[in-house]
Parts: structure tokens; sequence; C-alpha cells
């Protein structure tokens, strides 16, 4: 075993200490940053809570146009039908043929399931329709191919253009034939939404870094003689800039609560109205709020928001 003599004299030992001290200096001097910044939002209480309800409102549009939408893309997968594939053999095609495509229609890894359609079904079907049996019995063989109704397991109009082209491929497959018209409609309304919602919350984010820019700066102002006489103590400048990087995340911050409380009691409010509408097309439908991934990324981007709009601040009022 080491010695405590030499252990004490060991430069690792040393180093690991120097970073230890420093990483508690560190922590110190962020935890007195943080609390200096609720100190100033805690002293002004009015202008704290008008402060956070600006914020909250510019943020609560794009919130709740994001819980809108991923709500109405639940409700579109409700009650949409289900895409699907129609592979169509050719009309000489064999038996031996049409179960050997079955086969691997069946083992294919996108397809959900699949369903034959024997060419003497659907003569059958096309005869006990008026008007058709007299032209189809003067025919000289049954004119309707063997087919197969292919249902995917992903239904983005991106992974049902792959399976056709592959299905087209197959030995003795004369036409593929893909019923995914609802599905790119559906696809390009909801990239239109997801647009639209982008830019909303681009626009109210610069306005809510706006705020907060106008906000630091007051605070700069306000504290210009607190500033300077650190300065001449020896306070490095990030040292200055620290509270106010804290106070303008916090504010984020408050500004984020705000907007997912109000979009939280929307969604409350307005799931009773809403599932009843539902009913009376004779849909069980309610909706949902805000899922938790999207709760943390609007919390977080409120708080970024602030820290960018102190940022700016302080780079363009906080003079060397």
């Amino acid at each position: 075993p080491r010695s405590p003599v030499r252990t004490l004299h060991d430069p690792a030992h040393h180093a690991l200490a120097r970073e230890a001290v420093a990483m508690k200096g560190w922590l110190l001097h962020h935890k007195q940053a943080s609390s200096q910044a609720l100190r100033r939002l805690a002293g002004t209480p009015l202008n704290t809570l008008l402060g956070a309800l600006v914020l909250g409102i510019a943020l609560a549009l794009p919130a709740a146009g994001e819980m809108l939408l991923a709500n109405f893309l639940r409700l579109a997968q409700r009650v949409a039908a289900t895409p699907q594939i129609s592979v169509f053999m050719a009309l000489d095609a064999a038996k031996v043929e049409v179960a050997e495509i079955e086969s691997l229609l069946r083992k294919h890894p996108q397809t959900r399931e699949v369903r034959l359609v024997q060419r003497e079904d659907t003569l059958k079907r096309f005869k006990e329709s008026e008007g058709l049996a007299e032209v189809l019995e003067s025919l000289p063989r049954n004119p309707f191919p063997d087919a197969f109704v292919v249902v995917p397991r992903d239904e983005s109009p991106a992974a049902l253009e792959a399976m056709r082209a592959e299905f087209a491929k197959y030995r003795r497959v004369e036409h593929v034939q893909l019923d995914s018209a609802w599905v790119k409609k559906l696809d390009a309304l909801l990239r239109l939404a997801r647009l639209a919602v982008t830019l909303l919350a681009a626009v109210l984010g610069v306005a809510l870094v706006a705020v907060t820019f106008n906000t630091i700066r007051l605070q700069i102002l306000t504290q210009q003689e607190e500033i300077e006489v650190s300065r001449l103590l020896g306070a490095t400048d990030a040292f200055i800039r620290r509270p106010f990087y804290y106070f303008g995340a916090l504010q984020g911050l408050a500004g984020g609560l705000v907007a997912w409380s109000t979009v939280l009691i929307a969604t409350l409010l307005l799931r009773g109205p809403v599932a009843d509408l539902a009913g009376l097309y004779g849909i069980e439908f309610a909706l949902h709020i805000l899922p938790l991934a999207d709760s943390v990324v609007l919390f977080g981007l409120a708080a970024l928001l602030g820290w960018a709009g102190a940022w700016l601040s302080l780079t363009r009022h906080l003079r060397n």
C-alpha cells in the first residue's frame, strides 16, 4: 500500500484536489447567480407576472397548434380507411405461380395482412351484377386474374411506393395498384399544418426574445452603478453576466409554465364538447394533453429563448 506521506506529495493527487476545488467554486458561482436572479424576479412580482403572461401567451399558440395537430393525426388514423396494395397476376398464371407469389407476400416484413381474391370468385361476383351476366357469359374465358389485397404495416407514402415498386418486379405479376390517394392528401395536409405551426413558433419566438431583450436592458440600466462597482472590485465579465443569463432563462421558464398551463386548461375544457361532437358521428375520441416529450421541448425552448434574449441584450448594452 502507498504511504500517506507519498500520497500527499503525489502530483496526481494535487491535480485532483485542484479540480475538485475549481468544480466546487464553479458550482458555488452558479448557485449564487441563480439565487440572485430569483431574488430579482421575486422583488418585482407584478412585472414578473406580466412578463410571464406575455411570454406564455406567445408560446401557448404554437403549443396549442402542436397539441391539435397531434390529436388530428390520431383522429385521422382512427377514421380513415387503411391503405391497400392490389397485386394482379397475369391471366395465364398457373396456380403454382400464384401460390409462390402469395408466399412471398406473406413473408414480406412490411406486410400486415394478405388476402387472395381468386379469379373464379371475382367472376361469380360480377355475374351477380345486373347487366353484366350476359356479357360475361359470351366471353370465351374468364377475363379476371387472380389478385392479392395487401395491407401494409407502414402507411407512409414513401413506404407504400417502395412496396408497390418491389411487388411490380415479382415474376408473373401483371399490375400493382396502390390505393393511397387519401394517404398522400393527409400527408400533404399534415406537412402544411406542421409548417404553419413552425412558422408561428418562429415568429412568436422572435417576440419572446425581444421581450427578454428589453427586460434585460432595463435590468442593466437600473444596475449600472452596481456593475461598475463590481468591476472596480475585480469582478470578471462572466461573473457580471451570469445572473442576467439566469434571469432570462428563468423568465423564459415562467413563460413556458404559463403556456403549458394554458394549453392544459384549454384541453381539459374542450375534451367534453369534442367527445360529444365525435359521438354524433359514431366516433369514440377524446382530446389528449401535450405528451411528456413535447412538454419538455416546450420548457427547454422557452428557457433557451429567454437565455438568447439575455445574451443579445448583454452583447448590445453591457460595455466592457
